[in-house]
């Protein structure tokens, strides 16, 4: 198991999304938040980083994740 040890205050709900695959859906939840305390540190990944939205359109994404940033960002 790992670990997130950072402050997160949860605002509104952006965006709900569900998205099926073959042999199982994903339901995924977009929530605004704001870090109020801690640094966070990802382990045990291939790679992530913060950015802006409209840094998103440079990075791919799953069809999932695809469907919320699209939601995050107001594109039908």
């Amino acid at each position: 198991m790992h670990r997130l040890d950072v402050g997160i205050e949860a605002g509104q709900l952006i965006s709900y999304v569900r998205h099926p695959y073959e042999r199982y859906s994903v339901d995924l939840y977009l929530y605004e938040c704001r870090l109020i305390g801690g640094e966070p540190i990802a382990k045990n990944v291939n790679a992530f980083r913060w950015c802006t939205s409209p840094e998103f359109d440079q990075h791919a994404f799953t069809p999932a994740d695809e469907a919320s940033m699209n939601k995050l960002l107001g594109i039908p």
